[in-house]
């Protein structure tokens, strides 16, 4: 019998590609930026196989609410400016989003990150973002998976996704379609960048036709292009949800991939439109100069970017002005953008 333990021909899993230990390295990394998470509902340390969270819940009728996502070819651009916390934040911060527009606060978040070959020092920085994101919204970062995937993904490459459940009180749902009407204000609030869209686009345009570096600067944004790419995709929930909370609004749109065209539609009833006043907001330098150079028609524009506006709030017309006048007065840029009007549940931009 061959004794493989001093074969020099034998074959290991870390001669395969995949080395246990770094994952390990990673683990022990992460432990304390998961730990600083945990919430009273959190029943559960980092090693189990499942997550463990107590479902007691103060709401008369409580609802779950789940999403998951990822940021997509954002990962391309932290590799190219070796910044990874940022990505972390992203893709927490656009799932408690995609939950608040139904009204509902997260209560935990689950995290996969793969890669062609883990890195422990990257991986801690992606955890640590998630980690700093869950803390600020109250949301227990449970657990996750890792994998190291040779074959799948190509040298260098690295990706995440997650997973996101949070809770809302029946009372508290949105969108309310039966309580919409013609004449109801849309609010905008301002995105922070380009938020987890549009970066294939915007790769192509300022690296491949531009030839522009990671680190050189963009005059349109005053900052370099890294810098301005990977400018954190904004959690929304702080300004939200008193307004959820206090039901003064009536609906919400997130707007991720597809833009204003798309995502509004999402939260309309079938017999009104939004209508959106385009002179009512300033699109940000880094927008237009993407639209520009890459000689990109306004109706794609609309669909492949966010412009400028990142959550959408639906309140009657008397109600969206003291919205904006309280959410002006905490520093936040909110203005009406538009209103509802007699249609077929669509966008239109005058």
């Amino acid at each position: 019998m061959t004794d493989t333990t001093t074969n020099p021909g034998k074959v290991t899993y870390a001669s395969s590609g995949v080395d246990i230990n770094r994952q390990d390295d990673a683990l022990r990394r992460i432990k304390s930026h998961v730990k600083a998470t945990k919430t009273p509902g959190v029943l559960s340390d980092l090693g189990l196989f499942g997550g463990l969270f107590a479902a007691k819940f103060e709401e008369a009728r409580p609802i779950l609410v789940s999403s998951m996502d990822g940021v997509g070819t954002k990962m391309k651009v932290a590799r190219l400016a070796n910044t990874w916390d940022t990505v972390g934040q992203d893709l927490v911060n656009h799932c408690i989003n995609d939950i608040l527009v139904q009204g509902a606060r997260p209560l935990f978040f689950l995290d996969y990150v793969a890669a062609q070959r883990l890195e422990p020092e990257i991986i801690e920085q992606i955890i640590k973002g998630m980690a700093g994101a869950c803390k600020a919204a109250g949301c227990a970062l449970i657990g996750g998976e890792m994998a190291e995937m040779p074959g799948v993904y190509e040298a260098g490459e690295v990706d995440v996704a997650g997973t996101i459940v949070g809770l809302v009180d029946e009372a508290d749902l949105l969108p309310r379609l039966d309580q919409m009407f013609e004449g109801d204000a849309l609010i905008g609030l301002p995105s922070s960048g380009l938020h987890t869209n549009g970066y294939s686009l915007a790769r192509k345009v300022l690296f491949e036709v531009e030839g522009r570096a990671v680190d050189s600067m963009l005059p349109a944004t005053g900052k370099t292009v890294g810098a301005s790419l990977l400018a954190v995709h904004r959690s929304y929930l702080e300004q939200a949800m008193p307004f959820v909370k206090a039901k003064r609004i009536r609906g919400m749109a997130h707007i991720t991939g597809g833009g204003l065209t798309d995502n509004l539609p999402r939260v309309l009833p079938g017999h009104l439109d939004a209508e959106i006043d385009t002179k009512s907001w300033e699109v940000p330098g880094l927008f237009r100069h993407l639209i520009e150079a890459s000689k990109l028609p306004i109706e794609d524009a609309r669909r492949s970017f966010n412009l400028g506006v990142g959550m959408v709030l639906i309140a009657s017309d008397s109600e969206a002005q003291k919205i904006v006048a309280e959410l002006q007065n905490g520093g936040e840029q909110a203005w009406i953008m538009g209103r509802l009007a007699r249609g077929r549940g669509k966008v239109v931009y005058r």
